[in-house]
């Protein structure tokens, strides 16, 4: 009888365990990231609301909030502490060409809880995700958002609103860090026992010196795998930190079939990639890529990316290094590591999915063509997937585009994938308006996009040349510019796996106002107009008068023809495509972003009104924002309501008559409790 009794105790604690897990923590974070060591952020978004909390390592104040350059001047920012056990809480923001954040007229940032112990401050809070608040709040939205957090060992000792009452808030600063903070949250992955591991990393690259960059091409001849297996994740592998800074991407090519190049290559160590004398390999298909930034990918439940031995032995992995040091900086430093040995780890099951996952990369191809004037704050590059390379390739039901990673170089600022069917421009199936080139991750779109045979792909790019005083060419390297957007889709198919353009010469002789180029020339001369003649392109290029005819240009090369370029995973033009002429589509339905619908509200809302000097942790309840997944991170469109505004000068607390968080609380409350007594019933 006394072990019964035992045994029951242990299964109500057990359970009591998990209801105060479940029932009183209230809330499952779709996202969390650790900032730095000291600060962990997780968030939810649901109904164009983002709610949030930190945790941070300190019993001073700590700040969380968001800038559009990642300084802390001209930045919105939430700040709070705990004192004597209450919580202190204000929506504040910072001046142009200043470091103290001031409190905000309009307090748009809503307290939910907050509380320290012994080594960790906590703060969870919510704001819409557009606050209409155009003076000091920044929106939330599809693009990257730079996250900037502070804290401080001290807290505020004077009073609450004296300007200056932040103990030195520019030692508190810690940094931005980069995030997707609106992407469909990433499913969550069951545990599977057929799961396998598989590291591919270099052999003792020697990193690069100077001004160099470094395309480092290795080989691997996989034979392990004897039955078709799905690729379900993929993550960088660092040789050490040291490596880190130099390195740009990781990118897997799948190469298709077993020349004695490819089998002599999986062989070396390794060898540069762009080379004259190197010959043409078969490996233009993406498996896996990892840019500067990233954490890797996990796939969608529905797809993963095929490996199979008898079908596909070689795989080809391209290392992009480029020194960060400056040339005297890099002879300075005698202890950095000479070699590196980082790569990528797969992880791929012989449990399949539905789809079959491919790569397509679509964009400007890289090359000189590519050209992109000083001086301007605004350039518009755009790279067509043209309608007569997808009807060739896309299947009958079309693809589906379940994620995009979006790439330029250093000043790049915008891209968007196009996408047109017929005359008809729809919304794009992603855009960015403040791009980092230092966080290139794959954002996973809130639904797959189909895209048919026959429709149009544009990746277009917006770059910032002001600060650059000589033109700018595309090409790999970091210095020169890049504008491409690589889809990861379903159901695969190999006809077509890089959609590029570029500019055709008529059109980048005519942008430049050049009429005619001397045949045999070298180097390449000027035939006419007269004024023109005798002058090489070289110099036509460097003394351009870029200030004064940059919107002619501008017109010439987006208005002019342009070259399309399809390869196939052999690395070969899908036939039929090799001369195409193309131009800009003829769009008759055009797309335009819905305005943004902003309902400033004088009554109150459901979150009443929110006082602005501090609160009392133990007063708080313990909110949670749900779980729902449908449109929970659509952000265009939607209509926009600010229901909690107040002034500065008031106490910062939470209703304890807001009807949204009693409804909430009251349904949690009766859920957990019917959870209760129906297992009370069944242990005892």
């Amino acid at each position: 009888m006394k072990l019964y009794i035992l045994c029951q105790c242990k299964y109500i604690l057990i359970f009591l365990k998990l209801f105060l897990i479940i029932c009183v923590s209230g809330v499952r974070w779709d996202n969390s990231v650790n900032l730095n060591d000291d600060f962990r952020m997780l968030w939810n978004i649901v109904d164009r609301e983002v709610t949030v909390e930190v945790q941070v390592r300190t019993l001073g104040y700590i700040g969380l909030g968001f800038s559009r350059d990642g300084v802390l001047s001209g930045s919105d920012i939430a700040i709070g502490w705990v004192s004597q056990g209450q919580t202190y809480f204000q929506d504040r923001h910072v001046k142009k060409n200043d470091i103290e954040p001031i409190v905000d007229p309009s307090q748009d940032y809503v307290l939910i809880k907050g509380y320290e112990n012994a080594t960790h401050t906590v703060m969870r809070f919510k704001r819409k995700l557009d606050t209409c608040d155009t003076s000091y709040d920044i929106p939330i939205s599809n693009d990257t958002m730079r996250v900037i957090y502070m804290y401080h060992e001290s807290e505020p000792q004077r009073g609450l609103l004296i300007p200056g009452n932040l103990p030195n808030p520019e030692v508190a600063f810690r940094g931005y860090r980069s995030l997707f903070l609106t992407q469909k949250p990433q499913q969550h992955q069951n545990v599977d026992p057929n799961m396998k591991i598989m590291e591919l990393r270099n052999q003792d690259v020697e990193l690069p010196q100077g001004d160099d960059t470094l395309y480092w091409c290795k080989m691997f001849k996989l034979q392990d795998i004897n039955q078709k297996s799905h690729v379900i994740k993929y993550e960088p592998v660092f040789d050490s930190a040291a490596s880190i800074p130099y390195m740009q991407h990781i990118i897997l090519y799948e190469c298709q079939g077993a020349s004695p190049e490819l089998e002599l290559m999986s062989r070396e160590q390794g060898r540069p990639c762009y080379r004259p004398n190197n010959p043409p390999l078969s490996c233009n298909a993406i498996v896996a890529t990892w840019a500067k930034g990233s954490e890797g990918f996990s796939f969608p439940l529905e797809a993963g990316y095929a490996l199979d031995s008898k079908q596909t032995k070689f795989y080809m992995m391209e290392t992009h290094y480029n020194n960060p040091l400056s040339s005297a900086d890099s002879i300075k430093s005698t202890n950095r590591q000479q070699a590196d040995n980082s790569g990528l780890r797969l992880y791929y099951t012989s449990n399949l999915r539905k789809h079959d996952a491919g790569v397509l990369s679509i964009g400007m191809d890289p090359n000189w063509r590519h050209i992109i004037p000083p001086f301007q704050e605004k350039v518009v590059s755009e790279g067509h997937c043209i309608e007569e390379c997808t009807r060739k390739a896309f299947p009958r039901q079309g693809i589906s585009i379940f994620a995009v990673m979006m790439r330029t170089h250093l000043i790049g600022k915008e891209i968007k994938l196009r996408h047109i069917r017929n005359d008809e421009e729809f919304t794009p199936i992603a855009s960015d308006k403040n791009i980092d080139p230092n966080y290139q991750e794959y954002r996973r779109l809130p639904t797959a996009i189909r895209t048919m045979p026959g429709d149009r792909l544009i990746s277009e790019c917006t770059y910032d040349s002001s600060t650059r005083d000589q033109i700018t060419l595309g090409g790999i390297t970091t210095r020169e510019e890049s504008c491409i957007v690589l889809t990861y889709y379903y159901p695969r198919q190999k006809k077509l796996t890089t959609c590029h353009s570029l500019p055709s010469l008529p059109t980048v002789l005519h942008s430049l106002g050049i009429q005619e180029l001397a045949i045999g020339s070298n180097p390449v001369l000027i035939a006419s107009p007269t004024e023109l003649a005798g002058m090489t392109l070289e110099s036509r290029l460097v003394t351009y008068d870029w200030k004064n005819q940059f919107d002619s240009f501008q017109q010439v090369t987006r208005r002019g023809s342009f070259k399309a370029i399809c390869w196939d995973a052999k690395n070969i033009l899908i036939p039929g495509t090799e001369y195409i002429e193309g131009h800009n589509p003829n769009i008759t339905k055009v797309w335009h972003p819905p305005a943004s619908e902003c309902i400033k509200s004088n009554t109150k809302s459901s979150f009443d009104r929110h006082p602005a000097t501090h609160q009392n942790a133990h007063h708080n309840t313990n909110a949670s924002p749900g779980n729902e997944d449908e449109n929970s991170n659509i952000i265009e469109g939607a209509a926009r309501s600010k229901v909690s505004r107040s002034s500065a000068t008031e106490t910062m607390g939470l209703s304890g008559s807001s009807g949204l968080h009693q409804a909430f609380f009251v349904k949690q409350s009766l859920v957990c409790l019917s959870v209760f007594v129906f297992t009370l019933k069944l242990i005892l």
